[in-house]
């Protein structure tokens, strides 16, 4: 809580994010390059479900230097990451379930919970 208070004061400065969409760009930017040195390589929505969102990671860091062993072929230590941004997610006030899957590199999959989404939507209505 305290790394994001401090990042959000640095790139906003007296400003916090209240849109689904304003947090997934200071995630996909900012909070990305403060925690691996670069930004997230894509972002996208599904097509089908307006509470899931995709941070797409071809080549992520943390997997860069881990050797997996054969039987464990299907481990993918971007999860790690996926916790990381599950709890940056929640600090800032957007509960999200966030899981890493093996597709275009690695995807994080990020599900908002209901209330995130009717509240983004009621905010679109001012």
């Amino acid at each position: 809580l305290r790394a994001l208070d401090a990042l959000v004061a640095r790139e906003r400065p007296g400003r916090r994010e209240t849109k689904v969409l304003g947090v997934l760009l200071f995630v996909k930017g900012p909070l990305w390059r403060a925690l691996f040195g670069r930004e997230a390589d894509k972002l996208e929505q599904a097509n089908d479900d307006d509470r899931t969102f995709y941070v797409i990671e071809r080549e992520p860091v943390v997997n860069t230097f881990v050797s997996v062993p054969r039987e464990n072929s299907s481990l993918n230590c971007a999860a790690f990451a996926a916790g990381l941004l599950e709890a940056v997610l929640g600090a800032a006030g957007f509960p999200a379930r966030v899981s890493a899957h093996w597709h275009k590199g690695t995807t994080l999959m990020i599900k908002f919970d209901e209330a995130v989404i009717a509240r983004d939507k009621s905010l679109e209505g001012r």
